[in-house]
C-alpha cells in the first residue's frame, strides 16, 4: 500500500499524473528499474494478484539441482560437464546490481555462458540462499555483507557467496571460473561480529563504540567492516580495543567492549562491526 507519495520537491502529494515523477513510501520490496506499478482501490485483489505474480516468479527461478561452489564448477567446466553458471547478485543499490550483471553478461568464453537468474538490491536474505540451494547458483554479494545467520543457514545449505566491491574483480573471478583456471587465492575469513549498543563522544579520541560482541571474537587491529542495514558502510581497521579501561588483544562472544575505528566517527547505534582476515587456501 501506498503510504505516502512525494514529488521531485519533496512536496507531499495524493496522485501522480502521467510523466510525474515521484517517491514512494510503503512498499514492501525493493522494485527493479524498468518494473511497471498498477493501482487498485481494493487492497484485497491488489494482494492477490501480486502473490500470485510472486509465486510465478519463484517458480521461474528454482530449478531442481543441488547446490555448488565456484570451484565445483570450475573443475566440472574443466572436465567439460557444464555449459552454465546460475548467479544470484545482490547489491547496495539496484545500479550497481544491473551494472555486475551486464558486466558479468559481457564474458565471452566459448560454449560457457552466465546465466543471472537473481538481481537485485538488499541484503543477502534467506530466501536468496534457498534459492541459490535448488538452483545449484553462486551468490554474489556486492558492497553487502551476510549476517551470522544467513552465513550458518548457507553453510548448510552448501551455497557458495562471493563478496566483492570492485566490479572488475568479480569479472576477473568469473572468467577465470569459466575457463576452469583458478590459481589458489586468500580466502577472507570471519573472525566475528558486535553490535553497537552505545556512542561515546570523546574530544582528541572521536567516536567510542560501546559493543556487545555476538558471534566469534573481535581481534586488536584486525580489519573491520561497518554494517549499516545489511550494507556496508566502511572498511578499515580497528584502531583500539578495550574492556573497561583495559586494551586488550581480543574480545570473544558475550562479552561487551569498547573500540574505535582508525579514520572513521561516522559510527551508530545498531551498526554491526564485522572483524576479518585472510588466509591463504589451495583448492583442490
Amino acid at each position: 500500500r501506498v503510504r505516502k507519495m512525494t514529488d521531485d520537491r519533496g512536496r507531499e502529494i495524493k496522485e501522480a499524473k502521467p510523466s510525474t515523477p515521484v517517491e514512494i513510501i510503503g512498499l514492501n520490496d525493493v522494485p527493479i528499474a524498468g518494473d511497471v506499478f498498477k493501482s487498485f482501490s481494493n487492497e484485497r485483489q491488489a494482494r492477490m494478484i501480486a502473490d500470485k505474480r510472486s509465486q510465478t516468479k519463484i517458480e521461474s527461478e528454482r530449478r531442481t539441482t543441488s547446490a555448488l561452489s565456484l570451484d565445483d564448477l570450475s573443475r566440472q567446466i574443466k572436465e567439460g560437464n557444464v555449459q552454465e553458471i546460475p548467479l544470484i547478485i545482490k547489491s547496495d543499490v539496484q545500479g550497481s546490481a544491473e551494472a555486475v550483471k551486464s558486466s558479468l553478461e559481457k564474458i565471452d568464453v566459448e560454449s560457457i555462458r552466465i546465466n543471472v537468474i537473481r538481481s537485485t538490491a538488499g541484503a543477502i536474505s534467506e530466501s536468496d540462499i534457498m534459492l541459490a540451494s535448488a538452483s545449484s547458483a553462486i551468490i554474489i554479494g556486492f558492497n553487502v555483507r551476510p549476517d551470522a545467520t544467513i552465513r550458518k543457514k548457507a553453510a548448510e545449505e552448501g551455497v557458495d557467496i562471493r563478496l566483492h566491491n570492485i566490479i572488475y574483480k568479480v569479472v576477473e573471478q568469473m572468467e577465470a571460473a569459466m575457463k576452469g583456471m583458478l590459481e589458489p587465492v586468500f580466502e577472507e575469513v570471519i573472525l566475528g561480529q558486535a553490535s553497537v549498543r552505545q556512542i561515546f563522544k570523546v574530544s582528541r579520541i572521536g567516536t567510542i563504540a560501546g559493543c556487545m560482541v555476538t558471534d566469534g571474537k573481535l581481534v586488536r587491529n584486525c580489519e573491520v567492516r561497518l554494517i549499516r542495514n545489511g550494507v556496508v558502510a566502511f572498511t578499515g581497521r580497528l584502531n583500539s580495543l578495550k574492556r573497561f579501561q583495559n586494551d586488550v588483544k581480543e574480545v570473544a562472544a558475550g562479552f561487551d567492549c569498547g573500540l574505535t575505528i582508525e579514520r572513521f566517527n561516522d559510527i551508530k547505534e545498531g551498526d554491526i562491526i564485522e572483524a576479518f582476515g585472510e588466509v591463504e587456501v589451495d583448492r583442490e
